[in-house]
């Protein structure tokens, strides 16, 4: 009997211990770190396209992701969520924008949706009331929203404006509308004129339209902001993108002064997006910046160049191999002699900067392509881009593979560009417009971007245009071009890994994997799932960047 009983003592004396033990262990193992997230659907964009539960994180980086299981048995954190189930994505990134230009855009009178010129001249009478500078800068008209699609002319502006300047730039960015008392300021007359530009007339008279790099005639008359309203600007830009899920741009062509402004404010702790940047086509940053070499911080790349290859097609200033559809003896324009082109090839072909070229027409794309060619020769890890390869001849689509060329396209110039591009295309040749699938086919991978402020900043918009390729009332039923529609994986990867690779990033973000950066955000809807129409009205909840909450709704 006394030997029974402390058999049933010793027993419970041994469960007592090795539950204390466990007890200890647990607690001694679990590692400690900053914020775990658990209980979510996290689309970690890797490889395999994998889906996960859970990921810890510590210093900005994820250092475990995996099963709820796993991360809650293994880690505690100092800040725990509880994502009941909602949808993570890598943070998106925007592989095409400018953002520092939509920033300082703020101050402008917003012309973007106008139906009729009628009402871009109410819009301006109203801001003009209260325009923060002496010149009224508009910007975001488009003619061929309106009944009447013409170019408009100035002679309104002149009767209202007579003694203050008036610039209203197109939705590309690409054309504007300038009154006299601006023309008179910039010495423009019916006799002036402009390699890769048009100042138009109209019976022999100034219309006020100008085209290209006519537009930097008045340009360079206004007046730049101060320093301190752009850094404002700057905070007000990122918070937009934040709460849209944005937590990566790469600014399309700024000057060195504005990389100076947005280094100074990211080392502020002020500005938190991350940005790659490239430098504009100025020839005193070529052989300076070569010699300096790529800049990066945490926050901040500077490592490319961006080029204007031609215009617009909405403005008819993009190049044609043949005339326009809608404009006989017209092809468009080269913006610089080809032979500048190749003269900046020739400089960055031994360097680790990307050349970035806009080109939108069919000859644009096939000139800036060969003279591609001729510096790459052949297989290569470079990546040189072409900003939105938006008319490509079915004889050029190879160019891109063979020479690991990469189109930097954004989907919702299709769905912007659609109601008409054929008018200025022809049936024919618009098939080979806005290939995005024929496109990604050549390297198997390509970046996805918006351009705004030419098109809206709504990552959703263009998620919904590559896939769903319409507009938000469902025209054209069934898609416009669906034969170049892109799957759901690859848009997201579009716009999130494959727009880090675009930059040489893809190994420090762009997807949620150990050892990368903690960049995701927290969606109320499964874009890869869900009905297509809710894409548009999809929802962040939260933002983080490097593990650091930017953004909550």
């Amino acid at each position: 009997m006394p030997l029974k009983k402390l058999t049933i003592s010793n027993l419970l004396l041994i469960t007592f211990y090795t539950f204390l033990l466990y007890t200890l262990s647990s607690c001694k193992f679990r590692q400690k770190v900053p914020l775990i997230v658990h209980h979510a659907k996290i689309y970690t964009a890797d490889e395999a396209f994998s889906t996960a539960e859970a990921m810890a994180v510590r210093d900005g980086k994820i250092i475990a992701i995996g099963t709820n299981d796993k991360i809650l048995k293994e880690f505690e954190g100092e800040e725990e969520i509880n994502a009941e189930g909602k949808t993570i994505f890598p943070g998106f990134i925007d592989a095409h924008c400018h953002f520092t230009g939509y920033a300082t855009d703020l101050w402008k009178c917003n012309l973007t949706g106008t139906n009729s010129f009628d009402e871009v001249i109410s819009k301006l009478v109203t801001y003009s009331k209260t325009a923060p500078m002496e010149w009224l800068y508009g910007r975001g008209w488009d003619q061929n929203d309106w009944d009447v699609k013409e170019f408009p002319s100035k002679e309104k502006l002149d009767s209202l404006f007579p003694d203050r300047p008036v610039f209203l730039k197109r939705v590309d960015g690409h054309a504007a509308l300038a009154n006299q008392k601006a023309l008179n300021l910039a010495n423009v007359t019916a006799a002036s004129t402009i390699e890769g530009g048009s100042i138009e007339l109209k019976n022999g008279r100034l219309s006020g339209i100008l085209v290209d790099n006519a537009m930097g005639l008045v340009e360079r008359v206004i007046p730049a902001i101060s320093d301190s309203l752009a850094k404002k600007y700057y905070n007000e830009a990122q918070n937009t993108c934040f709460a849209l899920g944005l937590t990566g741009v790469h600014d399309c062509g700024i000057s060195e002064h504005t990389v100076e402004l947005v280094d100074a404010e990211q080392k502020a702790g002020h500005l938190k997006m991350k940005i790659y940047a490239m430098l504009s086509d100025n020839a005193a940053y070529y052989d300076k910046w070569i010699a300096k070499g790529i800049y990066k911080t945490d926050l901040l790349t500077v490592g490319g160049f961006k080029l204007y290859g031609d215009g617009a097609l909405g403005s008819r200033g993009a190049c044609l191999l043949q005339d326009y559809t809608d404009k006989a003896g017209w092809k468009g324009f080269l913006l610089s002699d080809p032979k500048h082109f190749k003269e900046i090839a020739a400089k960055l072909a031994n360097t680790k900067f990307q050349m970035c070229t806009h080109a939108i027409g069919d000859s644009g794309n096939r000139q800036i392509l060969t003279i591609y060619a001729e510096v790459l020769k052949g297989k290569n890890d470079k990546r040189w881009r072409i900003e939105h390869a938006q008319v490509v001849n079915a004889n050029d689509f190879d160019l891109f593979g063979k020479y690991n060329i990469i189109p930097s396209v954004q989907p919702t110039h299709a769905t912007s560009d659609m109601y008409w591009a054929d008018k200025r295309l022809g049936p024919e040749r618009v098939k080979n417009a806005y290939a995005y699938k024929k496109l990604l086919n050549e390297n198997g991978w390509m970046p996805l971007g918006t351009d705004f402020p030419v098109e809206d900043i709504s990552p959703f918009k263009t998620f919904f245009a590559a896939v769903a390729r319409q507009d938000s009332k469902d025209f054209p039923a069934g898609g416009f071009q669906m034969e170049n529609a892109l799957t759901r994986e690859e848009t997201l990867r579009g716009m999130t890994i494959w727009a880090a690779k675009a930059a040489f990033e893809e190994k420090e973000k762009g997807s949620l994997e150990e050892g990368k950066a903690a960049d995701f955000i927290i969606l109320d809807t499964d874009l890869i799932s869900c009905d297509i129409k809710k894409v548009l009205n999809a929802t962040v909840t939260k933002t983080y960047i490097n593990g650091k909450l930017v953004y909550k709704k």
